[in-house]
Order: C-alpha cells, then structure tokens, then sequence
C-alpha cells in the first residue's frame, strides 16, 4: 500500500474530512488533497505532522508491509532529516535483479564475442614491422 493510500485509510479510519485534515496540518484542501492523490513529494517533517494528528507512528506510514528506500542527512539522524526516494514493492527487487543478470549475461557474451573479431582481424592483418 503506498503512503498516500494508508494515510488516506488512516483519515476515513478516523472519521476526519479532507477539510479537517487540511485545517490540522495548516494547509490549504487542495494541497492536503495532492498528498492523498499521491501527487505531491511530503517532507518527513509533514509526514510526522499527519502521523501525530492521525495518532500513528511515522514508520507507520512509511513502511506498510512494502520495502522504503530512505537516505539519512545531517549528524543526529532524526525523523526531521530522513528523505524518502522510493516506494518499491519487494518483488520489484527480484524481478529488476532477474532483469540485470539478462543484460549482464548478453553483455558478456558480446564482449566475448568482439575480443574474437579482434583476434580474427590481428590474424589476417598482421601489423608490420617497424
């Protein structure tokens, strides 16, 4: 389930409005409803803020039964200076190694074969003697 959708699931659990959602946060109906919709990128500063007023935890909304890519800025390491890249459902990761292994394998097999060319063209144009 994407964040978007849990919190989306977390509001209507909750029996809050978009309007209300909206009002909590400081943010205009439009810009709560982009988070919703998915069609905005939320700071981790506003994810704790929608975590506290849906009384969840801000692992909660970022990890859901999917996998995160996060990255870490600054010394203390806080939710404050967490980013989040990438939600990626955990078959991606089996299905996008299957992929590379495909294409690491066909590259091989045509650097195998070009070092064969190279060899073939040394053996039937001998460089001369200087």
């Amino acid at each position: 389930m994407k964040m978007c959708d849990k919190i989306k699931f977390m509001r209507q659990a909750k029996e809050l409005s978009q309007e209300q959602m909206a009002e909590k946060l400081g943010l205009s109906l439009n810009g709560y409803a982009n988070i919703e919709r998915g069609e905005t990128d939320v700071a981790a500063s506003r994810i704790q803020q929608i975590a506290d007023v849906l009384d969840s935890d801000f692992m909660e909304l970022v990890s859901f039964g999917e996998r995160n890519v996060v990255f870490l800025t600054g010394e203390n390491h806080s939710y404050n200076n967490l980013g989040i890249i990438l939600n990626i459902a955990p078959t991606d990761f089996k299905h996008d190694l299957e992929k590379s292994q495909i294409i690491i394998d066909a590259q091989r097999s045509e650097i195998a074969h070009l070092k064969e060319i190279i060899e073939l063209m040394k053996a039937l144009n001998p460089r001369p003697s200087t």
